[in-house]
């Protein structure tokens, strides 16, 4: 069975327009349900996605983890809100993942992978990734206490990782895929600039190679390297393209990125597509088209694990 969860951002959405949602795709049903239309007033208008929309999904037990900006919200599986969760270090967040009984939060707007604890239910620690413009290095701070970094956005770190190698960060400009063995940082794999969701997969990595506009597998031999380009669709099918900013909302842009078996990934691109990819068979089998608007682009992917 193939059921995803999906979060979407609209970029350049207007005050009292819809600016994202959550939806749930059942690709063996082929039904979408959208239980989230997101539009709250309590946002930063200026630019581009900036506070719109839902980002990360992660999931522990009955409990749905899902990120707007500023705030991580926590659903049961029938989409009603349990509770939600604010830090003066949160801000512009991305993508987030459980592991060992924490939720790692991406922070964007302040270089920073926020630690928060499932069993204490708070906010228990945090990574700033520091940068000179060379050298790459790491700081902890307690994200209760007035020492944390100030608000730069140098890396735009976009994704977090963890298996029992370590924590995997990566982002637009931390110049490949990172990893944190807990002492030290290093990068672990290279990546083309303005990647998302990039992670150790199989015998290499997967990631959107979001400026190509294209979902990639790089294997170190490179034998099993896979390309598969995002869908584009004939320009009179679009909604609102006379944007005309590209910088904006264009199509084709890769973000959202899940694995769904040992040989099966799903991707998002704008507008808010879903693609299944099989990468045995090197071919793109399926997609889901939620929106023609051109503004509105996946966020978060993952399997749905409630049945």
């Amino acid at each position: 069975m193939t059921k995803l969860i999906a979060t979407s951002v609209v970029r350049g959405a207007h005050q009292g327009e819809s600016h994202g949602g959550v939806y749930l795709v059942d690709f063996d049903a082929e039904t979408v349900h959208r239980p989230i239309d997101w539009n709250t007033m309590e946002i930063d208008w200026q630019g581009r996605g900036w506070d719109r929309g839902l980002r990360g999904i992660a999931f522990d037990g009955e409990k749905i983890f899902i990120a707007a900006s500023d705030e991580i919200f926590v659903y049961d599986p029938s989409f009603k809100l349990i509770e939600s969760h604010r830090n003066r270090y949160l801000k512009h967040a991305h993508e987030i993942f459980v592991y060992e009984r924490h939720l790692f939060i991406t922070s964007t707007g302040f270089d920073t992978i926020l630690t928060f604890d499932l069993d204490k239910n708070n906010f228990s620690r945090a990574l700033y990734i520091k940068t000179d413009g060379r050298e790459i290095g790491v700081q902890p701070f307690n994200p209760h206490k007035d020492q944390g970094p100030m608000m730069l956005n140098k890396l735009h770190i976009n994704n977090v990782y963890c298996d029992d190698g370590g924590m995997y960060i990566s982002g637009l400009n931390t110049g490949g895929l990172l990893m944190f063995n807990g002492k030290n940082i290093g990068i672990s794999a290279t990546l083309p600039p303005g990647t998302h969701n990039a992670r150790p997969f199989g015998e290499g990595i997967i990631f959107n190679d979001t400026q190509g506009n294209t979902v990639r597998y790089a294997t170190p031999g490179r034998e099993k390297d896979r390309a598969f380009g995002t869908p584009l669709y004939e320009e009179s099918e679009l909604i609102n393209r006379d944007l005309g900013d590209d910088r904006l909302a264009r199509q084709g842009f890769a973000r959202g990125l899940c694995v769904i078996s040992d040989t099966m990934i799903a991707g998002g691109s704008s507008p808010s597509t879903i693609s299944l990819y099989d990468l045995e068979a090197n071919k793109l089998t399926r997609t889901a088209n939620l929106s023609m608007d051109i503004r509105n682009g996946i966020h978060g992917l993952e399997v749905w694990p409630y049945g």
